[in-house]
């Protein structure tokens, strides 16, 4: 599996696809950033009156609840129902699913009314797709009973989707066979976005391929190695400004050979 993912670095810089994202306002920037850094060219278009033509110029949708309006919304709906028809592969982020009614509401309606391809979030939100209840901070995780692999493999044989679990070690299940993702480093929590991020990373990755499990695996390690690798770069001197920098350009800096070499994947 490893050297069939490997392959997908090389061909996105080559293939350069369009990614949509109807996005989180706060991360905007850094999603449209990591996308440019990987190869991948973002448009970042939420309006109802244009995102369903928008998306049939693309490649990949990316939806992230994280700052929703009920414009913007509308704008996910029409822009993922058209993606859906058009068998263009939808990334959904359900940012903060769990934490108030109307967020709850609007993340189960996206999972009922629209097919994502591959479903990114951290345990809380994801247990909460499948009925979980959590403990939530904010759009935080604090407290899950499941294991990420198993909240992974729930999710993915519930909807019929690739469930991707992010947290101190990344899960990645298509229902039949799960992945642990064990890259990462704790100063991607001490930075805003990261997980968003991680969502159109792992879009760029579906507009390639139609293995959307190696897809999301690639996507979700991409990050986890760049910010093991951002973290030892830094000074005693360094801190989370500097990191955040240094994390865009370890993406940009990535390659098929680093990626083999920094990946660390077991079957679960």
């Amino acid at each position: 599996m490893e050297k069939e993912i490997a392959e997908l670095f090389t061909k996105l810089r080559y293939k350069k696809p369009l990614v949509h994202q109807i996005t989180n306002f706060v991360t905007m920037n850094d999603c449209a950033n990591v996308t440019l850094a990987i190869g991948a060219s973002p448009v970042m278009a939420s309006s109802p009156c244009e995102a369903g033509e928008m998306v049939m110029l693309s490649e990949a949708l990316v939806i992230n609840i994280g700052t929703l309006q009920p414009e913007s919304f509308d704008g996910m709906m029409a822009a993922g129902k058209t993606a859906n028809s058009k068998g263009i592969p939808v990334v959904f982020d359900p940012v903060g699913a769990g934490a108030t009614a109307y967020r709850t509401d609007c993340a189960m309606k996206i999972m009922k009314e629209i097919t994502p391809a591959i479903v990114r979030g951290n345990a809380s939100e994801m247990n909460w797709l499948i009925g979980g209840r959590s403990i939530t901070k904010g759009v935080d995780a604090v407290h899950v009973a499941l294991s990420n692999a198993d909240i992974a493999r729930t999710v993915a044989a519930t909807y019929n989707c690739i469930a991707v679990v992010s947290g101190n070690e990344d899960a990645v299940s298509n229902g039949k066979h799960t992945y642990l993702i064990q890259n990462g480093h704790p100063m991607l929590t001490r930075v805003t976005g990261t997980g968003c991020m991680s969502s159109a990373l792992i879009g760029c990755f579906a507009a390639l391929s139609m293995n959307h499990l190696h897809s999301a695996v690639a996507g979700i390690s991409l990050m986890g190695i760049a910010g093991e690798l951002a973290a030892a770069s830094l000074s005693d001197e360094e801190g989370t400004g500097t990191f955040r920098v240094r994390l865009v350009d370890f993406i940009s800096h990535m390659s098929a050979e680093m990626w083999l070499e920094g990946v660390r994947i077991i079957e679960a």
